[in-house]
């Protein structure tokens, strides 16, 4: 690999360091740029590596990155992300919410606001399965006593249908020569103009201002106290009805909200499951027409759609499909595909502050509120610079009108409301989060480079999670093209100075290589980074290179994991590696891969020689057998004992003849002898006291080391014995493991 300008490959810039200090890491230093030496070398990984708080912050970091990539690998759902919308602008969406609606031959002649009738047929659909919401009564009632309503909620959540049957009753409730007829708006200005009246006795009228459009925008702005009080007196005069459907209320709407009750901002939900049964099987059933349409909704998947996406809409959709005999199991899918909601979403918001959300959402999902919207805020002071100081964004007066896809919930196993854990920002559907990234990263073009950026200040954050997670993003936005991402930004940050950008790389390639096709290129390059180049930008991605290949990306192929830590170790017999690969070592062997770990480490050792290549392989076995284990281990050994014990010494009995070959090779090899020495007299004083099986299982190691032909029975011998003497630190276990050496030879 030819050695690039710094600019091209991403030299360290404003953001690996934090130039504000807000919220970022500080006094990260800069790597060693030219080779180590085995002094050197040694002594950093004898302090763990690094800083001890940062290498801390980067095993939690790993750990939540690791978590997140796995779930995403697992794909329990059975869910997929579909191309088509992603790649096929002609997308049409069927199965609205007012899916029997339809509109008739045209307005009627002489009135104002191009009113249509609704027809009979057209409001039995909205009436003979209705379920009223808890507040249907309430609003019922202000309907009857002021003639005038406005629901004001997110649509979706069945506000047309109520407006019809709300319309229809007080209607019904009044009487009159043309009760129960009730209209349809078509031109909205014309009716919120001041000098409008209702041109019918005994009507009805439901105006429905979709938020979307700017002449809509203006007729709901124009909604204030004064036009609702003397439009209500209007209709009443006439014995009329009117409901306006609009968005959540803002401006001189929130504030008519406020001081009148003709505004009502929500009727409450309606369980959709029970929508459906409804819609399917009328008002009577039988327990057993129950049982078996219950069944079809969760082999069909459609229960699922319904707790995704619970919108009334949802269940007149399926219901429609069941009643008609249509392929439900099919239906269901195209109305779980997540590139089709993400499609849908983006072609209907594109208002910068609910794109930022949708976007901070998906990078950080299962944090909390506050951490998302400051990120969201973020990401929008990038995207409209010039709009000044930080706007009066309330997003999450916005969520259920904005982001109908998204739910603020407690964690798992939080039960509690008032326990001090924030609730989570998550979306209802599994693939949700991936398809918003990708969809996002191919079609906002004019935005990518300031995603980019942001992103960036994200892996630099202090907060651990927000790291973890902004790095998981950057894989999944990868995925789509990822020779693009690579030289885009992925090479840049695996060759950056700041170890978190280097991480979060290592994160991002494992997250690409868990789409079975990206699998081998992912490898490849890793292989091509540790086995090329000598400029500084190159030895630090070997170090990333050592990193990404001790988590999942490991974990799931452990023999090509040592080829790439053997490759990083003995690169260009530089002892700057040592530290990363000793870590993903452990890592990996944490991860369950002990075997194909210390299998390994037997073949890199093997001369049993001076070269520099054998004293690192075991300066990195010493390594790991003192590092102690967090985890949970079902090995005989781990039961009731001390987290702070070594992986390898819970697993000494399943490994006892590699552990016994590589603990010989280390005591009888100087430089690392030395180091192999205050490893063992570890396990003798901490480890070996915990109960008898530890000990039995180190003794054990012993009398196999001492059995060997040469000097490592008098090795042992001396060294636990002079443990045992020890003026300062008699050593007990090391006098009782003494005398089973000296019987056992």
């Amino acid at each position: 690999m030819t050695e690039r300008p710094a600019a091209e490959l991403g030299a360290p810039g404003p953001e690996d360091s934090g130039p504000d200090g807000t919220g970022l890491i500080s006094g990260l230093s800069p790597d060693v740029e030219g080779p180590l030496s085995e002094s050197d070398a040694l002594r950093q990984l004898a302090s763990g590596g690094d800083d001890k708080s940062e290498r801390e912050e980067a095993a939690r970091v790993a750990a939540i990155a690791e978590m997140i990539t796995e779930r995403l690998q697992k794909d329990a759902s059975g869910l997929s992300i579909g191309t088509l919308a992603l790649f096929n602008d002609s997308v049409s969406f069927g199965g609205g919410f007012n899916s029997g609606g339809r509109t008739s031959s045209g307005p009627s002649t002489g009135d104002r606001g191009g009113l249509v009738r609704i027809e009979d047929d057209e409001q039995a659909e909205h009436i003979d399965d209705y379920i009223q919401p808890v507040g249907y009564d309430d609003a019922l009632s202000i309907l009857r006593d002021r003639h005038l309503l406005v629901i004001a909620s997110a649509a979706g959540t069945g506000r047309e249908a109520a407006a019809v049957n709300l319309v229809a009753e007080a209607l019904a409730f009044t009487g009159g020569e043309q009760s129960g007829f009730c209209h349809r708006v078509t031109d909205p200005a014309a009716v919120i103009a001041a000098d409008w009246l209702p041109t019918r006795q005994g009507s009805g009228y439901m105006l429905i201002l979709d938020e979307t459009g700017a002449r809509t925008g203006q007729c709901v702005r124009a909604i204030d106290i004064d036009w609702l009080t003397s439009t209500a007196a209007r209709l009443k005069s006439a014995s009329s009805f009117m409901v306006i459907v609009t968005g959540p209320p803002q401006g001189a709407l929130a504030r008519a909200a406020e001081r009148s009750d003709y505004v009502v901002r929500e009727l409450g939900e309606v369980d959709p499951v029970a929508l459906l049964e409804r819609r399917v099987l009328g008002h009577t059933s039988e327990p057993g027409d129950i049982a078996k349409l219950h069944r079809l909704l969760t082999e069909s998947g459609a229960l699922s759609a319904l707790r995704e996406q619970p919108a009334p809409g949802t269940a007149v959709r399926l219901a429609s499909v069941i009643r008609g005999g249509g392929d439900l199991a099919r239906e269901v899918a195209a109305l779980r595909d997540p590139s089709i909601q993400v499609h849908k979403w983006f072609t209907r918001h594109d208002e910068p502050a609910a794109v930022c959300f949708a976007l901070a959402a998906a990078v950080l999902e299962e944090s909390s509120y506050l951490t998302v919207s400051d990120a969201a805020l973020q990401l929008h002071a990038a995207v409209e610079p010039t709009a000044g100081p930080a706007p009066d964004i309330r997003f999450r007066d916005r969520l259920a009108h904005e982001q109908p896809w998204i739910q603020i919930v407690l964690p798992d196993g939080v039960a509690d409301v008032h326990r001090a854990t924030p609730p989570q920002v998550r979306f209802r559907s599994p693939l949700v989060r991936q398809a918003v990234l990708t969809y996002a990263w191919t079609y906002l073009d004019g935005h990518r480079a300031v995603v980019l950026t942001w992103l960036r200040k994200l892996l630099t954050q202090q907060d651990v999670e927000v790291r973890a997670r902004a790095a998981v993003a950057a894989g999944i936005t990868a995925r789509g093209d990822h020779r693009h991402a690579l030289h885009r930004y992925l090479q840049s940050w695996a060759g950056s100075q700041s170890w978190p950008l280097r991480q979060a790389a290592a994160t991002a390639l494992a997250v690409i290589a868990g789409r079975p096709e990206l699998t081998e290129p992912v490898w490849a390059l890793l292989n091509e980074w540790v086995s090329d180049g000598s400029s500084p930008f190159e030895r630090r991605l070997v170090k990333t290179a050592a990193t990404a290949v001790g988590g999942v990306l490991g974990k799931q192929d452990p023999e090509r994991a040592t080829t790439v830590l053997r490759a990083a170790l003995d690169w260009r017999d530089d002892w700057g590696n040592l530290t990363p690969v000793a870590w993903s070592t452990v890592h990996l062997i944490n991860q369950g891969c002990a075997r194909e770990v210390l299998e390994a480490l037997l073949d890199w050792s093997a001369p049993q020689d001076l070269s520099p290549m054998v004293s690192k392989t075991l300066s990195v076995f010493l390594f790991v057998a003192r590092q102690p284990y967090a985890g949970e281990d079902p090995s005989p050994l781990a039961a009731g004992h001390s987290r702070e014990m070594p992986r390898l010494l819970r697993q000494a009995t399943q490994l006892h003849s590699e552990l016994a070959e590589l603990w010989a090779r280390a005591l009888a090899r100087k430089p690392v002898q030395t180091h192999a020495l205050e490893a063992m007299r570890e396990w003798v004083d901490t480890h070996a006291g915990t109960d008898r099986a530890t000990l039995a299982a180190i003794q054990s190691i012993l009398v196999d080391i001492a059995c060997r032909p040469g000097k490592h029975r008098q090795r042992i011998e001396y060294h636990l014995g002079h443990w045992a003497a020890d003026r300062n630190r008699p050593s007990r276990n090391a006098a009782e493991l003494l005398s089973v050496v000296k019987r056992a030879t």
